[in-house]
């Protein structure tokens, strides 16, 4: 049983771990696509959860040998997210309980993400919960994306905790098995984007959950 008292720091993806968001990522990638008269598969639709907008753009247009270049793939992308990001986003059930209850518990909440900070800043202060955060990391700051560690590495760095003191909570597979690699503790969080991963991902992490409601008992 999952006991949140034996660590110091709790690090949060974003995208389907606490936002419930990637739907609004899964219309933009379809609808990026479809306009270009490219069939939505199942393997791009998991690999792009794990980059950047940068680096997402390269493997997109490289993938498809697009004629866009990477700067205007970003910009179809962001301008598309924005709007959805600023007024309709909102937290995934109980999550700002949670995270209220953690922060006041005295765990410090960071964040590891491939999102953009200009788009999850004002979503998150819309929901109510930016200022429980300490310290925000996102995987631009970083060499490598969410299949490996790095991330998570360097929000254990900005909480002030080594790994043993941190838990990571994920949504996606290769994110959980790349927070794994690192030596993290990993808490799946179910979300239907990824529900077609979800017996691998629990195989993968230590504890699993589907609602936040059963950490709040």
């Amino acid at each position: 049983m999952l006991n949140l008292s034996n660590y110091q720091c709790i690090i949060f993806d974003l995208d389907g771990t606490i936002l419930d968001s990637t739907q609004v990522w899964a219309k933009v990638d379809m609808d990026f696509l479809g306009k270009r008269g490219i069939p939505v598969t199942k393997e791009y639709m998991q690999e792009i959860k794990t980059h950047t907008f940068e680096s997402g753009s390269i493997y997109t247009k490289q993938k498809y040998n697009l004629p866009e270049s990477t700067d205007e793939i970003m910009k179809e992308w962001y301008e598309a997210a924005l709007e959805a990001y600023t007024d309709k986003v909102i937290l995934k059930p109980y999550v700002k309980e949670f995270i209220e209850k953690m922060h006041n518990n005295g765990l410090k909440i960071v964040s590891a993400t491939s999102s953009d900070r200009a788009l999850f800043e004002p979503c998150l202060r819309r929901n109510g919960i930016y200022g429980f955060f300490d310290a925000f990391t996102q995987t631009n700051e970083v060499m490598r994306g969410k299949k490996f560690p790095d991330v998570y590495i360097k929000a254990a760095g900005k909480a002030g905790y080594d790994i043993k003191d941190c838990i990571v909570f994920e949504d996606v597979l290769s994110a959980a098995m790349g927070a794994k690699s690192g030596g993290f503790t990993v808490v799946a969080v179910y979300d239907e984007a990824s529900s077609d991963d979800w017996d691998l991902i629990c195989d993968v992490a230590d504890y699993n959950i589907k609602n936040y409601s059963e950490l709040m008992r």
